[in-house]
């Protein structure tokens, strides 16, 4: 896995973005420009929002409907374009995830910070190998053995994210029902138990438990992932995981919406250091 590969969604939505504002600046409609290059109004507007694959051909067009003519600023836009085709590592799994799932890992993998909220399960960047197949083999009943190890191998591949050298910030509020929840036997869960404890302890991972001793909370909606990225171009994006879809959402109204869910989160649970302690005592009840 290159470094450079999991930015390819980001990649398009940067282009995408830089494409929408050369033609709001230059006053012209997205069916103007769709026209342009032979396409819809609503081709435009994925286009700008980077949920298609850029022909090379279709952005030099619209960068001259744009009047961008610097040879430099031209070849930069239709370089980004080619390098937002190409398919990121994730792809030699597509035929064991659902159709929305390689969106989420791309953006994943090119974010700078990755803030959670989880209940159900241990967030997937922090699952032991034994404990991922436990969670696979319950969510991908009547698969078969070879699809569940896919599925295991991919997430294993992602957590690599959070130990490179330019690893995010992993910021985690796991509920206390995730820690109690067994998936797997008792020495999964002990092992798990011990992974969350060294995991917590790198610099670069916040992990916070939210007791049920709290009582209610703001996360009363369920789990949720906001991602930021190094692009001060792009805007943070909320996902939302369903049982067969997922949601994005970068509508500024709705991201500050979990933001403040997360701080309200963050502060209602104990710190860094107890939920060490809460960890632990989890691990000597096991």
């Amino acid at each position: 896995m290159s470094a450079g590969e999991p930015g390819s969604v980001v990649r398009r939505m940067l282009l995408g973005s830089q494409l929408r504002r050369l033609r709001e600046a230059r006053g012209i409609t997205r069916e103007a420009a769709g026209y342009s290059i032979r396409a819809s109004e609503s081709k435009i507007s994925r286009m700008e929002l980077g949920r298609v694959s850029f022909k090379t051909r279709d952005v030099e067009d619209l960068l001259t409907l744009y009047g961008i003519t610097d040879e430099a600023e031209r070849n930069a836009l239709v370089a980004l374009a080619r390098e937002a085709n190409v398919a990121g590592w994730w792809h030699s799994y597509s035929d064991v995830l659902p159709n929305w799932f390689p969106t989420y890992v791309g953006l994943e993998g090119a974010a700078s910070l990755i803030r959670v909220y989880e209940v159900q399960f241990v967030h997937g960047l922090l699952q032991t190998e034994a404990y991922a197949r436990a969670v696979v083999r319950r969510g991908m009943r009547g698969a078969s053995d070879a699809d569940v190890e896919k599925r295991v191998a991919l997430r294993l591949e992602r957590q690599k994210y959070l130990v490179t050298e330019n690893a995010p910030e992993f910021h985690i509020v796991l509920d206390e029902a995730a820690l109690r929840r067994p998936y797997g036997d008792r020495a999964v869960m002990r092992e798990q138990l011990q992974h969350l404890i060294d995991m917590s302890e790198r610099p670069n991972v916040r992990l916070q438990v939210m007791p049920f001793s709290f009582g209610g909370h703001s996360g009363e909606s369920g789990a949720f992932t906001v991602l930021s990225f190094p692009e001060s171009d792009l805007s943070d994006v909320v996902f939302l995981e369903q049982l067969t879809s997922a949601l994005y959402l970068d509508k500024r109204e709705d991201v500050l919406q979990y933001e403040q869910a997360l701080k309200e989160l963050q502060q209602d649970s104990p710190g860094p250091a107890e939920s060490r302690d809460v960890l632990r005592g989890l691990l000597q009840l096991s």
